[in-house]
């Protein structure tokens, strides 16, 4: 599994001219699911997003998590996270979580994000998705769960 997290002073998604999801001051996570992932590492990977301290305190040191600044999420799912790349320069999916796997693994990191009361916006799976930021620093950080287990 993989989160690229960016910390950002706004961000919203549009689908077909609607806005399906816009936050203020928070984090951008665009998630990525493998065959491989589980409901486990999704755990785990939620517990370190929203422990993550990447906003500035009154000294203005990275010490501050979402809780702490009254963030959001904006989830947005990204299958191409899983692009691979070694052979000519068409990349090639087949890492990336089947459809179905992937949505439900979505879906249940959605849910645990919102279980935690941050509030949790989101795109839609599968969607061709405009996305648009402003990325506070630029701040951006990779979760990828093979090198962080």
């Amino acid at each position: 599994m993989k989160f690229v997290i960016q910390r950002v002073k706004e961000a919203k998604v549009v689908v077909e001219g609607k806005t399906t999801g816009a936050i203020g001051k928070g984090f951008l996570v665009f998630i990525g699911v493998s065959n491989e992932d589980t409901k486990e590492i999704a755990d785990k990977l939620v517990k370190k997003l929203l422990g993550l301290r990447i906003f500035a305190d009154a000294e203005g040191k990275t010490n501050l998590a979402l809780e702490d600044v009254d963030g959001s999420l904006l989830l947005v799912s990204q299958f191409t996270l899983y692009a691979d790349c070694k052979k000519g320069n068409r990349p090639s999916f087949i890492r990336a979580g089947a459809p179905d796997f992937a949505n439900d693994m979505y879906e249940y990191i959605i849910g645990k994000c919102r279980e935690s009361g941050v509030k949790t916006e989101t795109g839609i799976f599968g969607a061709d998705m405009e996305v648009s930021l402003v990325n506070d620093g630029p701040f951006t950080i990779l979760y990828d769960s093979e090198e962080m287990m």
